[in-house]
């Protein structure tokens, strides 16, 4: 285990603006808004506000795009985008977490494609994703999050129920799915679930259990990350409610590295240049921590709140911008990053 250090090094992130300034998320989740360049080439901010939107912010042009006004009961909690390169449209998931509600959304013709109300029995839903499968077909994969929580479900785009994760019975702050290819070739899809006391990645060929990322039962994971190192390993990184960050071999289930940083939870993570890690935590920082040395070697602060939500995307060649949400707070920010460390 180590514990980190603040190490000073001159990097040429600098804080630009409060991008959005009346934003809403209720819950410490990842994923409270989603940034992404558009079939039309467009650098899209979505995000939600009081009065439960769905807002497209463009943010090269800084304006609002449209807005689609009450696209939800509840509180909105969660946004995903995907690429629907068949019909040329962007694709955007719409969490309730209260209501325990989806919905899919075309948002370049501002149309709701699926609305799946009632998802689990009790409780509430924290994460879904859209998972592309062997055939290319789309479907819906959605959590829970309950004392007695249900397994993770799938849905088609229609919003009927197709089938279960087997053994999936834990409740269920994140899930995502990360697709393994051998040879250019799709080799395995694996459906990852950040759960109260551990992760757990599931084989979608086979529904089943592939493997539990075990330390001691952990309190919670708000994000995971799963990529390819300089060296061709495969790593999962998590953020821990227990403010600690772990790094394990994905196929082995090792644990290649504990690194303390802090008693406090720790929520979205964002991956930089594969050798640096950017934190949401609750001290209203987010914290760069570099993956060789295991130091935190810069604090960005500005937040009036614990950080829930942290991206990074790239416009042009030389052009980066991050991307920040705190809990309970109007304003997402916008800081550039200058150079590349």
């Amino acid at each position: 285990m180590n514990e980190i250090c603040l190490k000073k090094i001159n990097i040429n992130i600098e804080f630009s603006k409060d991008l959005i300034t009346d934003s809403y998320v209720d819950y410490n989740l990842d994923n409270t808004f989603c940034v992404f360049k558009s079939i039309n080439n467009i650098l899209y901010l979505i995000y939600s506000n009081y009065n439960n939107s769905i807002i497209s912010y463009s943010i090269i042009e800084n304006k609002k795009v449209n807005e689609i006004k009450n696209a939800h009961d509840c509180c909105i909690t969660n946004f995903r985008h995907y690429y629907d390169q068949l019909n040329k449209r962007d694709l955007i998931i719409s969490i309730s977490c209260e209501n325990n509600n989806i919905k899919l959304w075309d948002i370049n013709n501002l149309f709701c494609l699926s609305n799946i109300e009632y998802i689990n029995e009790k409780g509430y839903l924290f994460s879904a994703f859209l998972l592309k499968d062997y055939n290319n077909q789309i479907y819906i994969i959605s959590s829970n999050a309950y004392d007695n929580p249900e397994p993770i479900k799938i849905f088609d785009l229609n919003g009927n129920f197709i089938k279960h994760i087997n053994n999936s019975n834990d409740i269920t702050y994140f899930i995502d799915t990360y697709y393994e290819y051998v040879d250019n070739k799709l080799n395995e899809i694996y459906i990852i679930s950040g759960n109260q006391g551990n992760i757990k990645a599931y084989k979608y060929s086979k529904n089943d259990l592939y493997f539990k990322y075990c330390d001691n039962d952990n309190k919670g994971h708000c994000s995971i990350i799963i990529y390819k190192d300089n060296f061709s390993i495969i790593k999962l990184i998590e953020s821990g409610f227990d403010g600690i960050i772990r790094i394990w071999n994905f196929h082995s289930g090792i644990l290649l590295n504990k690194i303390i940083i802090n008693n406090f939870p720790l929520y979205g993570i964002c991956l930089w240049n594969n050798n640096y890690l950017f934190i949401g935590c609750k001290d209203k920082t987010i914290k760069i921590l570099d993956l060789k040395s295991n130091n935190i070697i810069k604090e960005l602060k500005g937040h009036n709140n614990r950080v829930s939500s942290i991206k990074i995307i790239k416009y042009q060649i030389n052009e980066e911008f991050l991307i920040s949400q705190g809990f309970d707070n109007e304003e997402i920010k916008l800081w550039n990053i200058k150079n590349k460390i």
